[in-house]
């Protein structure tokens, strides 16, 4: 990953456009995600209560719209 200094940039405008890229990117959440080994089973179960969350908060979306 490179940021090259632009013609008169400041470092803090620098530091703030490599830290959008990283963002943009995913590394930084990439590099918390492989930090710790996790079991394909805790992977999965972690998945499957995501889509539970997902899935309950629209079923609560819905509901609130049936109501008005």
């Amino acid at each position: 990953m490179q940021v090259r200094l632009r013609k008169n940039e400041t470092a803090d405008n620098l530091i703030k456009r490599f830290m959008r890229k990283i963002k943009n990117e995913k590394i930084t959440e990439e590099f918390l995600k492989r930090q710790y080994y996790k079991k394909p089973s805790v992977r999965k179960r972690e998945a499957h209560f995501r889509r539970l969350k997902v899935l309950e908060k629209i079923k609560r979306k819905e509901a609130l719209e049936r109501d008005d």
